[in-house]
C-alpha cells in the first residue's frame, strides 16, 4: 500500500471514530489528531480524543470502543513521568479525557470524607479540606494540574507519603468503567470493608490498564496544628545518611524526610541558606514545637527551622531548575530498603560518571525513594543515548539492592519490561493473568505497565 493510500485509509478510519464518538458525547467534545505527552517529555498522537461529561458517557464510549476493538487510552492531567497517556498501539485509538468529570459529588467535613470525580484537581481537594480544618495528605506535585483520577491510576506519592502513605491509603472507594463497558463500584464511603477481593486496590495503581476510573471516595483527617520544615546540610553523603538515621531514631515521626544531593543544590540554590560546598541536605517537617526541637537536635549543628511557604515553593521548582541546566534530563524514581540508601545514592552518581553524563538526585529519604536525573543536551543524540543507558543501569542497581524500579511514577511506557527482572516468573504470570481476566481484549491502555520486554 502506498503512503498516500495508507494515509487515506487512516483518515477514513478517523472520520468513522469521530462520527461515532460525536454521537455519544456531542461534536463539541470530540477532538481529532491530538498530541498527548506528559512530564516525561515522551509523546504520541491520538486520532481522536473525547471529553465525556459524566461517568455514564464514559461508560458509553468504552462500551462502543470495546465492541469495535478500538484501544482506549485514559487521560488525566498529563503530569505523570512514565509516558502513561501516550497512545502507542498501531490501531487507531480513542483517548478519553476525564477533565470534564470535575464535580465534587459530596463533602462531609464532620465525617472526614469527600466523593469527587476523576477530573477534580489535587489542589481543589486540598483546598476544600484545608478550608474546613482537614487534610488530604497525598501531594504528588503539580497540584493545579494533576487530577484525582490520575493520582489513583498511578497510586501517586509525594514528600508527605513518609508519614501519611501514598494515595491508596486515602481512598475508601473507586468507581470505574471496566470491560466490556460496565460501570462498577468497589468500596464506597464505608471506612472498613473486607467483604470481597480488594479490587479497589487493584484498580489503584493499574495505570489505566484495567479500566477507566471515574470517581473516588476520599478519606480526610484533621489538619495538624502546624507544619515546620527543618533543613540541615552536610559535607558528605555518608554524613547526611547518618543524619537521616538519627531523625528516624529520634522518636518523632516527621511528616517528611527529604534529601537533596549537592549537584542539584548547585543548579537550584535554596533561598534560605548558602549551599555552596554542600554535598547533602536533609529536610524534615515537624507538626509541633516539640517535634521541631527533637528534629533540630537529631539533625545536628547545621539544622534550622525554615518558612514552609518559602521552602516548599523552592523544593517544588528543583526539578525544572535541574532540567534547565543542560536542556533535558532523564529522571527515574527507584526505591531501595533504607539500609541501602547510601549505596543507592552514591552508586547512582557513579553510574552517571561511567556513562559520561552528569547525574544528580533528590528524593523521599524516609521511603528510600530516589529521584535520579541524568542530564543531557537534547540536541546531542549520543549524550541522550548515554543517559538512557545510565537509566537502565540504575534499574539494575535498584534490583541488586533489593529495591524496585519505581517507587512512585509507575511503569507506564518508559519502564516496560523492567518488572520481569524484579519479580519472579510466577509473580509476573499472576500480573498477566489479572490483565487477561479484567481486559480480555487488551484494549485498556495497551502497551503500558507491561512486565516483559516488548
Amino acid at each position: 500500500m502506498s503512503d498516500a493510500a495508507g494515509g487515506g485509509r487512516r483518515a477514513a478510519v478517523t472520520d468513522l471514530l469521530v462520527e461515532a464518538c460525536a454521537r455519544l458525547v456531542g461534536e463539541a467534545n470530540v477532538e481529532r489528531d491530538v498530541w498527548l505527552s506528559d512530564a516525561s517529555g515522551v509523546g504520541g498522537r491520538a486520532p481522536v480524543m473525547v471529553k465525556p461529561a459524566s461517568a455514564e458517557e464514559v461508560r458509553e464510549v468504552v462500551a462502543w470502543a470495546y465492541a469495535q476493538d478500538v484501544p482506549i487510552v485514559p487521560v488525566g492531567g498529563a503530569s505523570g513521568y512514565s509516558g502513561g497517556i501516550v497512545p502507542i498501539d498501531p490501531r487507531p485509538s480513542v483517548a478519553v479525557s476525564l477533565e470534564r468529570l470535575n464535580r465534587v459529588r459530596s463533602f462531609d467535613p464532620l465525617l472526614w470524607r469527600m466523593e469527587v470525580e476523576a477530573g477534580v484537581t489535587t489542589a481543589t481537594v486540598q483546598r476544600l479540606a484545608r478550608e474546613n480544618g482537614l487534610l488530604f495528605p497525598p501531594d504528588p506535585g503539580a497540584p493545579e494540574q494533576s487530577q484525582i483520577g490520575g493520582n489513583l491510576a498511578t497510586n501517586a506519592g509525594g514528600p508527605h507519603a513518609f508519614k501519611y502513605g501514598v494515595t491508596s491509603r486515602w481512598v475508601t472507594g473507586v468507581e470505574a468503567v471496566i470491560a466490556p463497558g460496565e460501570l462498577a463500584t468497589f468500596g464506597g464511603p464505608v471506612r472498613k470493608d473486607v467483604a470481597g477481593y480488594d479490587l479497589r486496590s487493584l484498580l489503584i495503581g493499574s495505570e489505566g490498564t484495567l479500566g477507566v476510573i471515574t470517581a473516588a471516595w476520599l478519606r480526610l483527617v484533621p489538619a495538624p496544628p502546624m507544619a515546620i520544615p527543618v533543613a540541615a546540610t552536610y559535607s558528605s553523603i555518608p554524613d547526611g545518611v547518618r543524619a537521616i538515621e538519627a531523625a528516624l531514631g529520634s522518636g518523632v515521626v516527621p511528616a517528611t524526610i527529604e534529601y537533596l544531593q549537592g549537584t542539584c543544590l548547585a543548579y537550584a540554590p535554596p533561598p534560605f541558606l548558602d549551599a555552596r560546598d554542600v554535598a547533602f541536605m536533609v529536610i524534615c517537617e515537624a507538626e509541633s514545637e516539640h517535634e521541631r526541637d527533637e528534629l533540630l537536635e537529631a539533625l545536628g549543628d547545621t539544622a534550622a527551622a525554615q518558612d514552609p511557604k518559602v521552602l516548599w515553593r523552592w523544593r517544588g521548582g528543583v526539578s525544572l531548575a535541574v532540567r534547565a541546566a543542560k536542556g533535558e534530563k532523564l529522571a527515574e524514581d527507584i526505591a531501595v530498603p533504607l539500609d541501602r540508601l547510601e549505596d543507592a545514592i552514591t552508586r547512582s552518581l557513579e553510574i552517571g560518571e561511567a556513562h559520561r553524563v552528569e547525574a544528580t538526585s533528590w528524593g523521599h529519604a524516609g521511603d528510600g525513594n530516589l529521584h535520579v536525573s541524568y542530564l543531557f543536551d537534547p540536541g546531542d543524540r549520543e549524550e541522550a543515548r548515554r543517559a538512557e543507558a545510565a537509566a537502565t543501569a540504575l534499574f539494575d542497581l535498584a534490583r541488586e539492592l533489593g529495591g524496585t524500579v519505581s517507587g512512585e511514577h509507575g511503569i507506564g511506557l518508559l519502564k516496560g519490561g523492567q518488572l520481569l527482572g524484579q519479580w519472579s516468573e510466577p509473580a509476573v504470570a499472576a500480573h498477566e493473568a489479572v490483565k487477561r481476566a479484567l481486559d480480555p481484549k487488551g484494549l485498556f491502555n495497551p502497551g503500558k505497565k507491561e512486565p516483559r520486554p516488548a
